[in-house]
C-alpha cells in the first residue's frame, strides 16, 4: 500500500516548487580548465531543468553548488532532497528535508516530502506527525489528508482513519474516493453491510471509480458470487488496467466458472504487469499442469520456490511435472523433501512409489506402498481423512490442498498506484500524454518494439562533415545522463570554447557547443550559441530546429503556476513555433518540424491545429508512429472517438504498443 502515497503529492510538489525564485548571488563554477562566474538564479534554473528531465545526478550537483555557496537557503536542500527521493535515497532525502525545515519551518512541501521519505522507510507514525504539520499550515491539502488516512491504515488505527475520512468527506463531499476509504475501514472492522453501502455511495458519485468496483468484486468473491464478481472486475480493469491484482482476482472468478482459458489469460496479464506476482505464478502453474503444459508449469513453480524455498505444495507440484517430463530422480528428490516435512502425506508416498517403479527401485516402491496400505486400513477403522478444497488462502498450508488455487489472504483491493513510481515528475496525465517532441541529441534510447528509425538527410550530412565531436541523433527518447556523461559534456563545452577562440567564424562549432549545453540543461547558454550559429548560417534548417527544441524544453520545465510565468511560457512556445516555421520554409520536407508544431499546439490545448500539423507530418512520412499516436490523442481529447481510435491503431501497428491500452480503454466507452 505504501507505494500509492507517492503519486498523490509529487505533482503538487513539483508543480509549485520547480517554478520557485531564488536570491541572486555569484560563485565560481569550474568547467574543465575554464572558470566562469555564474549567477545563482541561473544555476538554480539549470538544476530545476535537470530535475524535471530526470537528470538527477546533474541536478544534485547543481543544488550542492548552491548549498556550498549559500548554506542558509532552504530551497536548494529541498530540491536536492527531491532528486535523492527519485533515486530512492530516502534517508538522504529526509536529511535534506530536515535542513530545509530547520531554515524555514513554514513551507508545507518540505513536510510532505519528508513524510513520503518516512513512509518508504515504513516509519508511518513519524509520517503522520509530518502530515499534521502540513494540515496546520494548509488545512485543505487533499493529498495530505489522503496519505494521513493510509498511514493510519498501515498502523491499523481504524478509528483515526475513519475520523480522517469523515473530515475529507466534509471538505470534498462530491469525490468518490473518500467514500471508498470509508468502505475500506468498514471491511477492516468486518462490517460488510456498511462497506457495500459506502461503495454504492462512491459509485453514485463516480460510476467509473475502479477501486470501488474492485472492492465490490472482492466482496462478491467472498460470497461465492463469481459471475457478478467477474462483471465488477471487468469494470475495475477498464478503469485500472495496470493493476495486476485485479487480473488475479478475475482469473479466480473465471476459474470457479470453469473458464480455464480466460483464467489463464488473466494470470498471463498479471505476471506481465508484475513479474514477481506470487499468486499469478503459482496458479498459472496449476492451470498449465491441468492442460498438459508441463515444462512451462515447472518454470512457474521454479519461480515460486525461488521466492519461498520452503513452499512444500509448490515443491510437490513441481515433482509431478518432473515426473511427467521424465526427470524421475529430480521428482523423487522433491517428493522426499515434502514427505520429510509431512510424514503423513500418503498421496506423496503413492506418487513416489509409482516413480520408483519406473526407475526399477522395487524395494523402495514396496515400502511406500506399504505406508499407503496402512493409511487405507486406518481409514476403514474410522480415522478421519483431510478434506481437499478447490481453492485455499495463501497462508493456509494444508498439503492435501496442493492442487488448490491460491487466494490472497486479505480482501483489501490493490490501490491504483500499486506499481512502482516511474520517476517522471512531469507526467501528470500519463494515460493521455502525447509522445515527446523529436530533438537533435547526442544520446538516444533504442525502442525494443518500434520498427521506426527517425531519419533526415540534413542530420546525416551534419554527421558526415565531422565538425561535431560525436554523432547526433533524431530522437524523442532521451535517457538520463550518468555523472561520467555529464562531465564529458562539460569537457566538450570547454573544447568547443577553445576551438571557437581559434576560429569564431565556424557556425557548426556554436551548434555543437549549444547541444552540449542543452544536455547539461544550460538553456540560456545554448540559446545564445544558437543565435550566433543562425547569424553565421541563416539558410540551414537545423539551427532553427535545435533552437526550437531548447525553447520547448525550457517552456516545459518552467510550468504555468502564475500569470507572469504563464506569459513567459507562452512567449517561449511562440518563439519555438516561429523557429519551426522558419525551418519548414528552408526545408519543407522536414516532418519532424511539423510534428514539433503539433506538440506545441497540444500543449496549448488547440487540438484542431495540432491535428492539422500532425497530418502534414504524416503526408511527408506515412510511417511516422508518434504522429499517428499524438493525432489520435488530439481526436480523443476533442471528443472524436472513432478517428482517434483509428490513429491509435495505426500507431500500434508501427510499434507503439502502449497505444493498444488506450484503444482497449476508450473503445469500451463508446456506449457511455
Amino acid at each position: 500500500m505504501a507505494r500509492c502515497f507517492i503519486h498523490r503529492v509529487l505533482c503538487f510538489i513539483v508543480g509549485v516548487m520547480l517554478t520557485g525564485h531564488f536570491s541572486c548571488f555569484h560563485f565560481q563554477l569550474s568547467v574543465g580548465d575554464a572558470c566562469a562566474q555564474i549567477n545563482t538564479d541561473r544555476v538554480m534554473q539549470m538544476g530545476r531543468h535537470a530535475l524535471y528531465y530526470e537528470d538527477y545526478v546533474l541536478s544534485i550537483q547543481r543544488f550542492s553548488m548552491v548549498i556550498n555557496a549559500r548554506p542558509y537557503l532552504a530551497e536548494p536542500y529541498f530540491f536536492r532532497g527531491l532528486a535523492k527521493f527519485y533515486l530512492e535515497d530516502y534517508n538522504g532525502a529526509e536529511q535534506d528535508c530536515n535542513e530545509s525545515i530547520l531554515r524555514n519551518p513554514y513551507i508545507s512541501n518540505y513536510y510532505q516530502l519528508r513524510a513520503l521519505c518516512r513512509i518508504n522507510q515504513k516509519r508511518y507514525g513519524e509520517a503522520i506527525d509530518d502530515y499534521h504539520k502540513v494540515l496546520d499550515i494548509e488545512p485543505t491539502s487533499k493529498a495530505s489528508w489522503h496519505n494521513l488516512v493510509l498511514c493510519h491504515f498501515e498502523l491499523k488505527e481504524w478509528e483515526r482513519a475513519d475520523s480522517a475520512a469523515d473530515q475529507m468527506i466534509r471538505y470534498w463531499p462530491k469525490e468518490s474516493e473518500h467514500y471508498t476509504i470509508k468502505a475500506q475501514v468498514a471491511v477492516q472492522r468486518g462490517d460488510t453491510t456498511a462497506c457495500l453501502a459506502w461503495i454504492d455511495t462512491a459509485l453514485v458519485r463516480n460510476a467509473y471509480d475502479g477501486e470501488a468496483w474492485a472492492m465490490r468484486a472482492m466482496i462478491s468473491l467472498g460470497r461465492g458470487q463469481y459471475v457478478q464478481a467477474e462483471t465488477e472486475l471487468d469494470k475495475a480493469i477498464l478503469q485500472l488496467p495496470r493493476v495486476a491484482g485485479n487480473y488475479v482476482n478475475r482469473a479466480l472468478a473465471r476459474y470457479h466458472q470453469d473458464n480455464l482459458r480466460g483464467a489463464m489469460a488473466d494470470y498471463d496479464q498479471a505476471v506481465e504487469l508484475d513479474p514477481r506476482n506470487y499468486i499469478g505464478h503459482y496458479n498459472r502453474g496449476l492451470l498449465r499442469a491441468q492442460v498438459g503444459d508441463d515444462n512451462r508449469a515447472i518454470e512457474d513453480f521454479n519461480f515460486v520456490l525461488s521466492v519461498e524455498p520452503d513452499n512444500m505444495m509448490a515443491l510437490f507440484n513441481r515433482a509431478l511435472m518432473l515426473d511427467n517430463t521424465g526427470d524421475y530422480r529430480a521428482a523423487i528428490r522433491d517428493i522426499s523433501a515434502v514427505i520429510a516435512e509431512y510424514p503423513e502425506f500418503w498421496t506423496g508416498y503413492q506418487y513416489r512409489a509409482a516413480i520408483r517403479r519406473k526407475i526399477g527401485d522395487t524395494y523402495g516402491a514396496e515400502r511406500d506402498e506399504f505406508k499407503v496400505l496402512q493409511a487405507r486400513m486406518n481409514a476403514r477403522a474410522g480415522v478421519r481423512q483431510k478434506t481437499r478444497h478447490k481453492t485455499r488462502k495463501q497462508s493456509q498450508r494444508n498439503i492435501e490442498d496442493y492442487n488448490a488455487l491460491v487466494e490472497a489472504d486479505s480482501q483489501e483491493p490493490q490501490h491504483q498506484y500499486a506499481s512502482a513510481y516511474r520517476g517522471r515528475v512531469q507526467d501528470q496525465q500519463v494515460e493521455l500524454s502525447p509522445q515527446p517532441i523529436y530533438v537533435l541529441s547526442f544520446h538516444h534510447m533504442q525502442s525494443v518494439t518500434s520498427r521506426y528509425v527517425p531519419y533526415y538527410k540534413d542530420v546525416e550530412q551534419l554527421n558526415m562533415e565531422g565538425v561535431l565531436t560525436r554523432a547526433v541523433y533524431l530522437t524523442n527518447q532521451e535517457p538520463p545522463l550518468s555523472e561520467t556523461e555529464v562531465q564529458a559534456h562539460f569537457s566538450s563545452v570547454a573544447d568547443y570554447t577553445q576551438r571557437i577562440e581559434r576560429d569564431a567564424s565556424q557556425p557548426l562549432l556554436y551548434l555543437g557547443r549549444a547541444l552540449d549545453e542543452y544536455h547539461v540543461r544550460d538553456f540560456e547558454a545554448a540559446l545564445s550559441d544558437l543565435d550566433r550559429c543562425i547569424a553565421l548560417l541563416p539558410k540551414s534548417p537545423l539551427p532553427y530546429f535545435v533552437r526550437a527544441q531548447v525553447r520547448c524544453r525550457q517552456s516545459e520545465a518552467l510550468g504555468v503556476q502564475d500569470d507572469a510565468r504563464q506569459m513567459t511560457v507562452k512567449l517561449g512556445y511562440d518563439s519555438a513555433l516561429d523557429d519551426l516555421k522558419q525551418a519548414l520554409r528552408l526545408a519543407p520536407d522536414m516532418a519532424y518540424a511539423w510534428y514539433g508544431i503539433g506538440n506545441i499546439y497540444m500543449a496549448r490545448h488547440d487540438y484542431g491545429q495540432a491535428r492539422q500539423a500532425y497530418s502534414k507530418a504524416l503526408a511527408i512520412d506515412a510511417h511516422f508512429p508518434d504522429a499517428y499516436y499524438n493525432r489520435g490523442l488530439a481526436y480523443l481529447l476533442d471528443g472524436q472517438l472513432q478517428p482517434g481510435l483509428s490513429d491509435l491503431s495505426q500507431a500500434g501497428e508501427f510499434g507503439l504498443y502502449h497505444a493498444y491500452n488506450l484503444i482497449k480503454r476508450y473503445s469500451k466507452n463508446k456506449g457511455h
